[in-house]
């Protein structure tokens, strides 16, 4: 059996290479060029990933471990499918993860079909997840190590993707990992992870979207609940649903984004409870089994990633997308963010949010 395994230069997919080794894969090692040379310029590396030195840390780690490696260039394809729409989405007063459309795109999309040229079985990334099949449907479930699952990222993978993926880090900690990788002599075993969004340098959105795309955030009104102008904002760039720092603004209790409306160029504040919302729709909701329930369910759901899951209702629509009626309201539903449904471990799937 044949394994072309994600490569990112990090401790996690070194390991998961010696794992699919020592299960007696044979193995390729790939890294994906995501950057044209102009964008590695701006890049802090220790912030980062796929970057050339990252590539040459994966290549070290292939020669010990004894296979080939090389580097795909998907910078045309990274730059499309995922920096492109992320610039989109901010001028649109959505807040975006391009993480998940890097896994859709690039890692179980472009690799996949590069798996099936090369003669690949099944594609190998380091992400802390669990594959399982079960009344002959493949599942995807939570990681061992709640700390560190990854599944929320993962939850646009179809069967076919499923049938032909292994995540060999699902059953272990953060630990393990990097106590393997010492034992092999790994030189990235103590790398730090990548950070944050791993093309905004510093977590300055708004200047890598002024970057890329030549837009500049122009200044517009602060609305009040009723609508009234309360001050001035510095472009929507400069803003997301929830954000209470930066406003530049003195009120008697906190206020919060609470609304951005890109059309009218108005970000709408308001105090913390009118943050909450039980109701959250969502776009396209990809179900991970193939088929959407004939009716709603009952199951756990998070709104971003580091949010506990909640108890809710889920209501598939005809327009293919899914209602969620939270238990109790939820604090600052993102548009633009993926609302991702669970039962117990496993990942049911996820859809965009979308604002009511």
């Amino acid at each position: 059996m044949k394994a072309l395994i994600a490569m990112s230069g990090g401790v996690d997919s070194s390991v998961a290479a010696w794992c699919m080794r020592r299960d007696g894969w044979d193995c390729l090692g790939c890294t994906m060029k995501l950057y044209a040379a102009e964008d590695e310029d701006l890049l802090p590396s220790e912030r980062t990933c796929c970057t050339a030195d990252d590539a040459a840390d994966a290549a070290a780690v292939a020669r010990r471990l004894g296979f080939r490696h090389y580097t795909f260039n998907y910078t045309q394809l990274f730059r499309q499918r995922v920096m492109d729409p992320f610039a989109a989405d901010y001028l649109a007063g959505r807040t975006p993860n391009p993480c998940i459309e890097c896994n859709t795109w690039l890692k179980f999309g472009a690799l996949h079909r590069r798996a099936q040229e090369l003669g690949c079985d099944c594609v190998v990334t380091g992400h802390y997840a669990r594959i399982e099949q079960k009344d002959g449907l493949w599942q995807l479930r939570k990681a061992a190590d709640a700390a560190k699952d990854q599944s929320y990222f993962l939850y646009t993978l179809t069967q076919e993707q499923l049938s032909r993926t292994a995540f060999p880090l699902g059953g272990m900690t953060k630990p393990e990992v990097r106590a393997i990788a010492e034992a092999q002599g790994f030189g990235n075993a103590h790398k730090s992870d990548s950070q944050d969004i791993c093309f905004v340098p510093d977590g300055d959105y708004a200047a890598v979207v002024c970057a890329r795309t030549g837009v500049h955030p122009e200044p517009g009104p602060f609305l009040d609940l009723a609508g009234r102008r309360i001050g001035t904002h510095r472009g929507i760039l400069h803003y997301t649903v929830g954000q209470r720092r930066g406003l530049g603004l003195s009120f008697p209790e906190p206020y919060y984004v609470v609304a951005i409306d890109a059309t009218a160029n108005t970000v709408t504040l308001g105090p913390k409870a009118a943050l909450y919302a039980a109701t959250v729709r969502v776009s396209a909701f990809h179900w991970i089994s193939g088929t959407a329930p004939a009716g709603p369910i009952r199951c756990r759901a998070k709104i971003r990633y580091r949010h506990p899951e909640q108890p809710c209702t889920l209501t598939p629509t005809a327009d293919g997308g899914a209602i969620l009626e939270f238990d109790e309201p939820q604090r600052a539903v993102t548009p633009g963010q993926s609302a991702v449904a669970y039962d117990g471990e496993t990942v049911l799937g996820g859809g965009r949010i979308v604002p009511e």
